[in-house]
Formats: structure tokens, C-alpha cells, sequence
């Protein structure tokens, strides 16, 4: 992953200056509106695509080993998750954030995640199951947990950590032996591609001045084990076997190293460092390199 290579739209100027913003109300509202109007129209079309894709899929897989199939659909409850979760997160910060343009910004990643989520949902349901109801009661009844970011700046950590730890995750199932999630993920990828760049942008401008850098390192270390939950258990049987079917590309420890080498570099120019691996709060990969 290259991130010179990202996209250099949207570049914040002036961002933590108090908004002025009550009589933008409504544009942004009609915005919103606008986006989830073009949902109906992208889920339709590719539907007999998809249809057909997961046919094929099942008959080659699920008859000759049902835990394929489960493991599909352990996938996709997973990838609701965060999803939903992305959506929650953004929801939840939008009032933090200072200029219109950036509302307007935040505002089209929450239907970006929402439809993504809707795409998984929909899988799932062909699989024969209820995904949105399961999700719903989990986050209901806090057998999952939504971080939530209580600043712009926290926010922006959050874009920059998850949203790309989730484009590290989501790039072991571009190949997927189950066609249908592959296009699923190559949509999700294609589609985000920005929403990380964004955040490292915000986080580098705020680091610029040093005073604010201990503030940005307590961000970094909350954010940092909530985007590493992304990857999943490091060498576990589950992780093997999925790779075994071709379901995912390569061992989740080994993407988890490329996410840590991936965020060094701003990192080093924003003055971050990792926190003692014992504070990090997930299970790493035994060799994992966190120096800088």
C-alpha cells in the first residue's frame, strides 16, 4: 500500500476553527437525501449478476463441505459488523466535525457504509439467514460494542486506523473462492479507497504543531487495538482453514504486519508512537515488528 498514492482531493485548511454552519442545514439534508436516493438504482442493477455468481459458487463448495458454507457466512456477519459500526461512528461524530464541506464529506461515507452493510445483509439472507437482526440485537443488547469518537480529531484517528485496517482486511477476500463475496469486497475497496486518506490528512495537519501531538497519541493508542480487531486471531484454525479453500489470500498475521508497516510513515512525521504491546489489547502475531 502506497499512501502518496491516494487521492489528494479534500485537502483541510483552517480545520479546527468553530463552524458556522446553522443555515447549512438543509443543503446538507437534501445532499443525504440525494445519495441514499441513488442506492435503490446501484442495488438493481448486477442483481441477476449476483444471482448467478452465488449459484455457482454453492454448487461447486457447499456440497462438499458444509463448513465452507458456515464459514461464508461467518464472513459476511463480520463484515456487517463493521460496517454498521463505520456507519454508527460517523453518525455519532458528524456534529464534531467544523466546515460544511467536510460534513458533506463525512455524511456520504455513513450511506457509503450503509449500503455496503445493506450488500451484506442481502448475501446473507441467500444463505439462508437473518443477518440485520442479529447485528441489531448485538449492538442493542452491547454483546458488541460501538467505539464512539468524541472530537473531530478522534474522528479523523478513527477514519485513519479502521478505515484502512478494514482496506487491509477486506484485500485477502478480493480473490475469494465464494465469487459473490469477491464482488461484493471489490465494490466495498473501489468505494472507500478515500475515506482513510481523508483522516490521515486531518491527523497530519493537527500534529503540526506539536503541543497538540500528546493529545493525537491517546487517540492513536484507543484506535490503534480497536483497528487491529479488524484482522481476527493471528495463526488460529479458523484463519488456516479459510485460507486452505481459498476463501482469503494469506494468513491474517502476515496482513496485520503490512497494516503496521503501512502506518509507520505518518506516524513518524505525526511524532506517534506504538504503545507496550501488552497495552494494545488484541493478540499480535509473535514476530510482529512495531519498531519505527
Amino acid at each position: 500500500m502506497n499512501p502518496a498514492g491516494r487521492s489528494a482531493c479534500c485537502t483541510p485548511s483552517s480545520l479546527f476553527e468553530p463552524a458556522r454552519l446553522a443555515s447549512e442545514n438543509s443543503r446538507l439534508n437534501f445532499f443525504v437525501i440525494g445519495l441514499v436516493g441513488d442506492t435503490a438504482r446501484r442495488n438493481k442493477e448486477g442483481g441477476l449478476l449476483m444471482r448467478a455468481l452465488r449459484q455457482q459458487s454453492l454448487k461447486r463448495h457447499s456440497r462438499k463441505d458444509p463448513r465452507y458454507i458456515a464459514t461464508v457466512r461467518q464472513l459476511l456477519a463480520s463484515q456487517a459488523y463493521r460496517e454498521s459500526m463505520a456507519a454508527h461512528l460517523f453518525g455519532h461524530a458528524l456534529k464534531f466535525v467544523p466546515e460544511l464541506r467536510y460534513k458533506k464529506i463525512i455524511a456520504s461515507h455513513i450511506v457509503e457504509e450503509l449500503e455496503h452493510y445493506e450488500d451484506t445483509v442481502r448475501l446473507y439472507k441467500e444463505l439462508g439467514g437473518g443477518l440485520e437482526a442479529l447485528v441489531t440485537s448485538q449492538l442493542a443488547t452491547g454483546q458488541k460494542y460501538v467505539p464512539l469518537a468524541e472530537s473531530w480529531l478522534e474522528l479523523a484517528m478513527a477514519q485513519f486506523l479502521f478505515d484502512r485496517a478494514g482496506e487491509f482486511q477486506l484485500s485477502l477476500y478480493r480473490r475469494c473462492s465464494y465469487a459473490p463475496y469477491a464482488r461484493i469486497v471489490g465494490k466495498i475497496l473501489e468505494e472507500e479507497e478515500e475515506h482513510e486518506g481523508f483522516g490521515e490528512r486531518v491527523v497530519k495537519e493537527f500534529c503540526k504543531d506539536k503541543r497538540r501531538r500528546p493529545l493525537a497519541q491517546k487517540f492513536f493508542n484507543k484506535w490503534l487495538g480497536v483497528s487491529l480487531l479488524s484482522f481476527g486471531r493471528p495463526n488460529s484454525a479458523a484463519n488456516r482453514y479459510a485460507v486452505e479453500v481459498g476463501l482469503k489470500t494469506r494468513e491474517s498475521g502476515e496482513v496485520m504486519q503490512d497494516f503496521i508497516n503501512d502506518i509507520k510513515p505518518v506516524m513518524r512525521e505525526c511524532g506517534l508512537k506504538f504503545p507496550p504491546k501488552n497495552r494494545i489489547g488484541v493478540e499480535l502475531p509473535k514476530n510482529v515488528d512495531l519498531k519505527l
